[in-house]
């Protein structure tokens, strides 16, 4: 009797730690998650020159990905076409983040209803 009374105390605690969330829900941290636009931008910025030249542009590791697309988009977000981007034109093609808008961790779109009064399967 006490050895199955072990295995039963060992499978709950099991059962319990495989079900327990890695991360707490709720809003993140302070400081986790995205970056704000200015501190991507001072680190595209390596010259430190308030602006990000199609160069220092293509030198960040999303853009070394695909250097073609990163150029089209670069000539996309510069607005006034003098081949460097300001903090304003950068932030401008940036949408500000609005928590619990969608994304990761915001709300997910209702799931199919089933059962009595659901629409008929099509």
């Amino acid at each position: 009797m006490k050895s199955y009374l072990n295995i039963i105390s060992a499978m709950a605690i099991a059962t319990s730690l495989a079900c327990a969330q890695d991360a707490p829900k709720g809003p993140k941290p302070p400081g986790k998650g995205h970056p704000a636009p200015e501190e991507i931008f001072k680190k595209l910025d390596a010259d430190s020159s308030d602006s990000v030249s199609l160069e220092e542009f293509k030198a960040s590791p999303r853009a070394k990905e695909n250097p073609e697309k990163a150029e089209e988009m670069f000539k996309k977000i510069d607005k006034d076409g003098n081949g460097e981007l300001s903090l304003e034109e950068f932030k401008s093609h940036r949408p500000p983040h609005r928590p619990g808008k969608g994304g990761p961790g915001g709300p997910r779109k209702p799931s199919k209803p089933t059962g009595e009064g659901a629409p008929p399967a099509q």
